[in-house]
Parts: structure tokens; sequence; C-alpha cells
């Protein structure tokens, strides 16, 4: 670990001697790369041999989550410095502020909602093209409910030994959402941001269960995603959700942690489904920058990569080993913020659902296995049917178009290269990835969704025919 002393961002700098030696290296490993005949995944004419970094000084957003982590771990294990590179992290007021910063050149690069560099591109919202060669991680977000949703759920629920059977069938709290109707009353929910995973996963699950979350409708000028909706979400930044439902404002949310822990902490709320209980391994959040940063700065971004690389392979090597000591880092205001406990209570691989109710969670935060970090581009392709299936994308598409867009979005031929530049260094094994000259691009078939509906990223409109609530076919909001 580097010397605790440090500031976030200082900007270390290496000495003359240990950058001779380092840029020595390069150069070494750079022959070694091109011999082993580096082939980038699809069209892009990525650089094979890794040269000097174009600038070196760089300023990265975030915003205080615990899958923020690898970021962390790679400035303070030293990993950007590794790599010849000084970094300052920098926390992000909410995503549309870090988006728009990364967009105007103020970050050089951020964590991001993997929707954000799609939604992006496509145009909805902001528009820019923005790309990512890395996916930061599996898993790590919860739905929780106010204690007085809870206490109507609960008497719906099957029970073992005193406690709820999990996963929880979303059709429960449909009932719950049907006598709110029958009242008058509206059931509010947060999300994080109009293209977030949570937006997604939460109304995955709102379907799953019988309810429509509602529709957007861009080209009629209505982007408050509620039309004909059973349950009214709105966005509301992760650091306030547990304040704004304990104020009565929202009924329940999605966010990633340490964010649903701290309502069971606080006691203020009950999480109800993980996203692993809804998309088993879902990609969750990206390390995006602009296309023309990557192409201004193309061995800048394959270094970074690297040292990303190696913070995610550290946070789950020998099963998590090293995940009490990234608690401790990550509990610190100018990261997270949040108590060590609460941090470590999902993060350890348990999640606690009530006071006193904590089950094992190995997956729950998932930065390496399962090849985590590589961007496929049939995550790239989920992520645009949701956008289809609600109306974010208000006409329908051909596959080959959302084929065309991952592959505008998502780069694993940046991400091969940073790969065999570790292998050759010796620093990470072939194993430790998937197989480059075989990959795709595209994972097989994927179960594990909590309505039992397989999802091929080869066939995107035959995956939306599927849903009995969502946009398909030629249908518009």
């Amino acid at each position: 670990m580097r010397d605790k002393k440090a500031v976030l961002g200082e900007g270390v700098q290496k000495d003359g001697v240990r950058r001779r030696r380092f840029l020595q290296r390069v150069a070494g490993v750079a022959v070694a790369v091109g011999l082993c005949g580096l082939i980038p995944i699809g069209s892009h004419d990525a650089q094979a041999d890794v040269g000097k970094p174009e600038k070196t000084s760089l300023k990265f957003g975030f915003i205080k989550l615990t899958d923020m982590v690898p970021l962390a771990i790679a400035y303070e294990n030293g990993y950007f410095e590794d790599e010849g590179l000084s970094v300052t992290l920098e926390a992000q007021a909410n995503w549309k502020v870090l988006l728009d910063r990364v967009i105007s050149g103020e970050l050089d690069g951020a964590h991001m909602l993997a929707g954000q560099p799609i939604g992006a591109t496509i145009g909805f919202g902001t528009q820019a093209d923005v790309i990512t060669a890395f996916s930061m991680d599996l898993n790590g977000n919860g739905i929780t409910v106010s204690n007085t949703v809870w206490d109507e759920l609960k008497k719906k629920l099957p029970m073992k030994d005193g406690k709820p059977v999990h996963p929880i069938d979303p059709k429960y709290l449909k009932a719950v959402v049907d006598g709110y109707k029958k009242t008058g009353k509206s059931f509010k929910m947060g999300v994080v941001f109009p293209v977030s995973t949570h937006n997604y996963e939460l109304r995955y699950w709102l379907a799953a269960g019988g309810m429509n979350p509602g529709y957007y409708s861009p080209t009629k000028g209505d982007i408050s995603g509620t039309l004909k909706a059973d349950v009214l979400l709105s966005v509301t930044p992760p650091p306030q959700m547990p304040a704004t439902m304990e104020a009565g404002t929202i009924d329940g949310y999605c966010v990633g942690e340490p964010w649903n822990q701290q309502a069971v902490f606080k006691g203020i709320g009950v999480p109800v489904a993980t996203d692993y209980e809804v998309q088993e391994n879902n990609p969750e959040k990206v390390f995006g920058v602009t296309k023309a940063w990557a192409e201004a700065n193309p061995n800048t971004h394959i270094r970074v990569v690297k040292a990303l690389i190696r913070a995610g392979y550290w946070l789950d090597a020998e099963n998590n080993k090293n995940r009490a000591e990234a608690v401790k880092i990550i509990s610190r205001p100018n990261y997270v913020g949040a108590d060590e406990a609460v941090i470590a209570n999902s993060m350890t691989g348990t999640f606690e659902y009530q006071k006193g109710d904590k089950r094992e969670a190995p997956d729950f935060n998932v930065f390496f296995r399962y090849n985590a970090t590589y961007p496929y581009y049939s995550d790239a392709i989920w992520y645009l049917t949701q956008m289809r299936r609600w109306g974010q994308i208000p006409e329908p598409k051909p596959d080959s178009w959302y084929m065309e867009m991952a592959k505008k979005i998502y780069r694993p031929d940046i991400y091969a290269i940073a790969a065999k530049e570790l292998i050759a260094e010796g620093k990470l094994s072939p194993q430790d990835f998937p197989d480059f000259a075989k990959e795709t691009g595209f994972k097989g078939p994927q179960k594990g969704f909590i309505d039992g509906i397989v999802y091929d990223g080869r066939k995107p409109n035959d995956y939306l025919k599927q849903f009995k609530i969502g946009l398909k076919g030629n249908e518009k909001p």
C-alpha cells in the first residue's frame, strides 16, 4: 500500500531513476507484446505497441458508491504510478454532473453507470461519443422499501424459520401497490439516473411482478418515464436515497451500496431484493472516457485500463481476502465516506436484509472473476434492449443496429491490449482472461433472470418479444 500520509490526488511523482527503469521496461514489453500478435476484436484500429503515455497528469471522477473501489485501489496500491500516471480522484455531485464534466474535458474519465456511454452515444439526454474499455464490476445493487411498505408486504410473504423466503417474488409487492391505488395514493420509488442500471433493474423486477413501471416518450417530449405507470419512478442521487425515503417522498428505491445497508443500520427500511436475484451477475459500472480523449491518448488509455484490471484482480484475489482492507480505504470521507461496518455488510460476502437477517452473498460484489472486467458487446446490447423496452429508444431498430452501437461504444480490443501487456509483464496470467484468440465479445445465452426469460445478445428483437410488459416490434410509447 502507498504511504497513508499521501493526500488523495496529490499527483505523486516518480524519481528519475525509477522513471528511466520504467520506460526501459515499457520498451521491452512493447516488443514482447508485438511478438504475441495482438489482434483487436472488431474493426477498430487499436494500437498494439504501448509506448509512453501521451498525458500523465489525469483527473478521474466518481460517485460515492462502493463500486468506485477499483479506482481507489488502483490509486492506493500504486498501480497508476506503475504506469507513469499521476492521478487525482474527485467525487462528483451526481451522475449528470459527472458525465457533463467528462464530455467537457474537465475530467479525463470517470466511474460511470453502464448506461451512460450508451445513452450519450445514442443521444438520449446528452449527445456525445463516449466509450468504455473496462467494466468495473458485476452486481452490487439492491431494492429497498420503507418500513411502512415492508409492514404490509411481509404479511403476504412465504416464511421459513421465521424469515422471508428469498428471492422475494415481486408479485407480492403488486398486492401492496394495488392497495395504494384503491386508496388513491401513488406508489413512488427512486432510481439514480434515467439510464442507470438501477432504473432498468427496478423496472425489470417490477414488470416481472406484473407492474408497469412506465414508458418514456422522447418524440412526444415526455422523458419522465411515467406514462401508463403503476409505480412512479423518479431520480434521486445515491447518497440522498435513505433520507428521501425517510422523509416519505418515496416509498422505496433501487441503489448501489452502501445505501441499502444504510437503511438497515438506520432502521428506516428493508431491502427486498439484490440485483443478483433480479439478474445473476449483471454488469454494473464502467470506466468511461470520450472517444476523442481515447483517440488523442491511446497509450494513456491502455495504461489506465491496465491499472484498473490489476485493481479488480486484487479485490477478488484468494476468495476476497483483501476486501476488509478495501473497506477501510473507501470508508474514508474522500471516497465513499460511510461507516466501515455499513460498507463491510455487503462487500465482504454477506448482505443484511433486516437487522439480524444477514445472509451469505459471496457474489454480491464481483470485481474480477467471471471475466467481470471484460467489456462484452452482449452487455451493451442488453442495456439497449431495456432502453427500447421502456421507450428511451422510441422507434424499432433492426438487430444489426444493436450490434453496430455495441461495437461503437464497448471496446474489448483496447481491453485485450492492456491484458496482454499485463501477461507479458508477468503481473497476470492468460488464465485470468478470456481466450482472446476465440473471444467474440458475446456471452452465451444467459439465464438467471427472476422471470426465467433467457437473454441472447445476438437476437435482441427476439428477446424483447418475450416480455408481456414493455415495447416490442413496431410498438411506440
